[in-house]
C-alpha cells in the first residue's frame, strides 16, 4: 500500500489550521440534526462531515456517538463516516465504523489488534458425523491450538509456542523478510511476542468453534490478528503520531485521534508495518485453521474434505480503495469489507448465531458491513450483572468452558444479533445461518 498522494508543501499546516478552528466550534456544542433516510440515519455535525449509521432498531450508547462527531470533525475526513449496526464505544475510535481519510491516517483508529478478523470453513461432515460427547473434539483443539494468556512470571505463556511446530515456522520464514526491514528501523519491535504467536489464538473475544449450518453440515470458524506482534506495531505507532502533533495535540477533540499527513516518513513506515501486520494475522488465521483440521482428524475417523466454502477477512484494518471516483484510505474499525460479491463473516455472540454473508456493495457504506453483534455492556459490568448460573444456562447447548472466568463473553452482554442483521439489509446478504455446538476461548 504505497503512498501515491504525497501533500502540497502547504496542506500541512492547512490541516492544522482547519483543525484549529473545529476544535473551537467543537466547544460550543452547536445543534446536530437526526432523521432517517433509507435503511440509515444521518447525523449532521456542525463543522463536520456528515455520518450515516445503519443502526434502526439498535440502540447507540451518547459516548460512542460523541466520539463518532469528534471523528468526523477532523479535516482529512472523505465525504462522510460510515457507521454499522454493531457499534459501541471504542479506544480510539468508535467500533463498528468506517473511516475514510485523504491525505492522512489515523494509527489509533486500526488499533493495536491489527488485522483482526475471522476465517470460516465448510466442510463435508455433517451433525450426524459428529461424536455424541464434544468434550472430546474440545479438548483436541485446545491441545492443538495454544489460546489464552499467564503471566511470564508464573513460567511460559500457555498461549504461545514453547517449541514452534514446522508448520509455524515455514509461515513465520515467509513472513520474516519484511519484518526485518521493519525492525531495522525501529528495534524495539524486534522483542516483540512474533514468531512464537504464529498460530496462536490469544483471550478475550478471540475464539475457535465448530459450528452447524441450516442443512447441518460442519463448518469450522475462528476469530483473531496479529497477536503480540501487531499489538506493539500499534502502540508504537499511535504513540509516534501523539509526539508527532505534541504541539497541536491539546487542539485535537481526542488525542486518540492524532494522525500522520501523507508523504511523512512515519506515515510511509506506518503503512508498511501495518500492512504486514495485517498479513501476519491472515497467515495466523490460516495456520490455526489448519491445525483444528488436524485435531478434528484425530477425534473422527470419517475421511473428510475442507473448505468447500471459506472465507478469510479482516475487520480492524486500512487500505486504499476507490470510492466515490476517487482513492482513499478507508480505515475499518470492527467492520468488513461487504464489496458485491465479495463473502464475509458476521459471528453472534458466545452461544449464539452467526452468519456467513455475501457483499451487497453498498456504496453509501464505503461496500462495509458489522464485523458481529457488538458488546452493550463493559467487560467489568457484565461481570458484575451476570453470574455464572446465567453463563451455564446460556451456553447450555455448546461445549464450551463454563467458569467465571468468560462471564464477560456471555450472550446477554452483546447486542441481538437479529436486530444486527435486520439493519444491516442494504448491505449484505445472508448465505449461511451457523450455530454454534463447540467454542474454545483464551
Amino acid at each position: 500500500m504505497p503512498a501515491k498522494r504525497p501533500l502540497r508543501p502547504s496542506a500541512a499546516p492547512r490541516l492544522l489550521h482547519t483543525l484549529l478552528n473545529k476544535a473551537e466550534s467543537a466547544a460550543t456544542g452547536k445543534r446536530v440534526n437526526d432523521m432517517e433516510h433509507k435503511t440509515y440515519q444521518l447525523l449532521e455535525v456542525a463543522n463536520g462531515k456528515p455520518i450515516k449509521m445503519w443502526t434502526q432498531g439498535v440502540p447507540v450508547e451518547n459516548e460512542a456517538r460523541q466520539q463518532l462527531m469528534n471523528t468526523a470533525k477532523m479535516p482529512f475526513i472523505f465525504k462522510h463516516l460510515a457507521v454499522m449496526p454493531d457499534v459501541h464505544l471504542g479506544k480510539g475510535s468508535t467500533i463498528g465504523s468506517v473511516i475514510p481519510t485523504v491525505g492522512a491516517i489515523i494509527p489509533a483508529a486500526v488499533g493495536v489488534d491489527i488485522g483482526c478478523g475471522m476465517i470460516a470453513a465448510r466442510t463435508s461432515l455433517t451433525a450426524s458425523d459428529l461424536p455424541d460427547n464434544l468434550a472430546g473434539l474440545r479438548s483436541a483443539i485446545e491441545a492443538a491450538v495454544p489460546h489464552g494468556r499467564t503471566s511470564p512470571r508464573s513460567g511460559r505463556d500457555k498461549g504461545a509456542w514453547g517449541d514452534v511446530p514446522n508448520q509455524a515456522d515455514q509461515a513465520w520464514a515467509a513472513l520474516h523478510p519484511r519484518f526485518k526491514a521493519i525492525t531495522d528501523k525501529y528495534p524495539a519491535l524486534a522483542n516483540s511476542n512474533n514468531r512464537k504467536h504464529l498460530g496462536t489464538l490469544g483471550g478475550g473475544n478471540h475464539f475457535i468453534e465448530v459450528c452447524l449450518d441450516e442443512a447441518n453440515r460442519v463448518w469450522f470458524m475462528l476469530h483473531s490478528g496479529s497477536r503480540g506482534v501487531g499489538n506493539a506495531i500499534g502502540n508504537l505507532f499511535i504513540h509516534l503520531a501523539q509526539a508527532d502533533m505534541r504541539q497541536h495535540i491539546a487542539n485535537l477533540p481526542d488525542r486518540d485521534l492524532a494522525y500522520f499527513e501523507e508523504g511523512s516518513q512515519h506515515f510511509n513506515d506506518y503503512v508498511e508495518a501495518v500492512a504486514w501486520a495485517q498479513d501476519f494475522a491472515r497467515q495466523n488465521r490460516e495456520l490455526m485453521m489448519q491445525l483444528v483440521i488436524q485435531a478434528t482428524r484425530q477425534v473422527i475417523s470419517k475421511p473428510f474434505e475442507v473448505a468447500l466454502e471459506a472465507v478469510n477477512c479482516h475487520h480492524n484494518y486500512v487500505q486504499k480503495e476507490r470510492h466515490f471516483g476517487e482513492e482513499v484510505l478507508v480505515t475499518r474499525k470492527g467492520a468488513v469489507s461487504a464489496k458485491k460479491g465479495e463473502l464475509g463473516i458476521i459471528p453472534g455472540s458466545m452461544g449464539a448465531k452467526s452468519f456467513i454473508v455475501r457483499g451487497l456493495g453498498n456504496e453509501e457504506a464505503f461496500c462495509s458491513c458489522s464485523h458481529g453483534a457488538g458488546r452493550t455492556m463493559s467487560r467489568t459490568k457484565a461481570k458484575n450483572t451476570f453470574t455464572l448460573a446465567d453463563q451455564i444456562r446460556a451456553t447450555a447447548h455448546v461445549e464450551c468452558r463454563k467458569d467465571e472466568a468468560v462471564i464477560d463473553e456471555i450472550p446477554m452482554a452483546y447486542e441481538d444479533i437479529d436486530q444486527v442483521m435486520h439493519a444491516q439489509r442494504e448491505l449484505v446478504e445472508v448465505l449461511h445461518t451457523l450455530r454454534q455446538v463447540v467454542c474454545v476461548k483464551g
